[in-house]
């Protein structure tokens, strides 16, 4: 595994390489984002989606779970914030979305430990001040 960390020190760094991680996805990328309320996963979710050409407003899809969005290659952006136990996924269908011809973002990777596939690229977030971000990405593999 390869891992990569940084400190953002503005939301349009932020913005930047989530769009870096969206031009170099391809389809069947799943990014699993970790962190705590205001760590900023929304934020690189909007980026990841500019770099796959998606210009849509990306938002929180907390309380939808999935929002779906079209572009060259479609954007499925989960949230996964209410998600309580493991078992909702079962009537959930979300592996399909995840092993599907689109690129997964999730937030609140966590609540689905065990589920995501082996090649996702995990990121952790984490708040450091009102601009500051420490952001490590791990990549499967390598």
């Amino acid at each position: 595994m390869r891992r990569r960390t940084l400190i953002s020190r503005s939301e349009e760094e932020s913005l930047c390489l989530g769009k870096e991680l969206g031009q170099s996805a391809r389809r069947g990328t799943v990014f699993a984002l970790h962190g705590d309320l205001g760590s900023g996963k929304t934020v690189l979710a909007r980026g990841i989606a500019r770099g796959l050409g998606i210009t849509d407003d990306i938002t929180s899809p907390t309380f939808t779970l999935l929002e779906i969005y079209d572009g060259g290659t479609p954007l499925y952006h989960f949230d996964l914030y209410r998600i309580e136990k493991t078992a909702e996924f079962d009537t959930l269908g979300f592996e399909e979305y995840w092993e599907g011809d689109g690129v997964s973002v999730v937030e609140w990777a966590e609540r689905a430990e065990g589920l995501l596939p082996d090649s996702t690229i995990v990121i952790f977030m984490e708040y450091l001040g009102d601009n500051e971000r420490k952001i490590s990405i791990e990549y499967p593999g390598d």
